[in-house]
């Protein structure tokens, strides 16, 4: 009856892994040639690791990827990519994010932007840290959005606060003045305060025109260049349809 009572009062206090590990001690025989500590440490272990894991599931479920199981020992290091094996690995530490710099990924349509810029974002999840993956057209229609509905600061302090915030299709069509506005409002927001990684077609040299409102365009390209690691990724062929997704002609 003791027992029983214990392992309700565990889960009461949502410890729900070593209630169950608990339960589970109570019927095995080998478990009983251990101490009390060696005991007690297995059901700590047990309940910290579960919540680790959970914890690491719903950070990845939040930063909403479009590629979930991206990850950087996958990445094609192939002579025409020109990629930067050194360069990808340090960057797999996550320690530009807690220095606060940028990652700007360059590349033709299908060159694996996306892929890349998911695994960076995996690989920090897997140390706990806030993504948030999204096309840059589905960003500025949340911000037309919550003007409209009243939810603007809400969702505009999203977006400032993430670890680090991974834009998709970055500049892939010219801005209207508003949205040019609300992107300096994130990225000023953002500025030595978070990482963003940009994933775009174009040079940064033709982001200005994109922008279109020249001080807006210096303000926002400014704050996102400095200090910024670039990687361009070679190729002509795109890796969608090298890999099976698209159909040869």
């Amino acid at each position: 009856m003791m027992n029983s009572e214990t392992v309700e009062k565990l889960r009461s206090m949502k410890l729900g892994a070593m209630a169950r590990y608990f339960d589970k001690q109570l019927s095995d025989i080998d478990i009983s040639s251990l101490t009390f500590e060696e005991r007690f440490g297995i059901l700590v272990d047990v309940e910290w690791t579960t919540r680790r894991n959970n914890k690491l599931k719903r950070l990845i479920r939040a930063a909403a990827y479009s590629e979930p199981d991206a990850a950087l020992e996958n990445i094609e290091y192939t002579p025409d990519r020109n990629l930067d094996r050194a360069l990808l690995e340090r960057l797999a530490s996550c320690e530009y994010i807690l220095k606060f710099r940028n990652v700007i990924l360059l590349g033709v349509s299908g060159s694996g932007k996306t892929y890349i810029s998911n695994a960076l974002g995996m690989k920090a999840n897997r140390n706990f840290m806030t993504v948030k993956y999204i096309r840059l057209p589905e960003l500025l229609a949340d911000m037309a959005i919550a003007r409209s509905d009243g939810t603007y600061k809400k969702v505009l302090k999203t977006y400032k606060t993430v670890k680090l915030l991974i834009l998709d299709e970055w500049l892939l069509t010219p801005l209207k003045d508003m949205e040019a506005r609300d992107l300096l409002e994130i990225i000023e927001g953002r500025y030595h305060k978070g990482s963003t990684i940009f994933c775009s077609q174009f040079d940064v040299k033709g982001w200005y025109e994109k922008i279109g409102d020249p001080t807006l365009a210096d303000a926002i390209v400014d704050r996102i260049v400095n200090d910024a690691y670039k990687i361009i990724i070679g190729g002509k062929e795109s890796m969608r349809k090298k890999n099976g997704f698209i159909q040869s002609e």
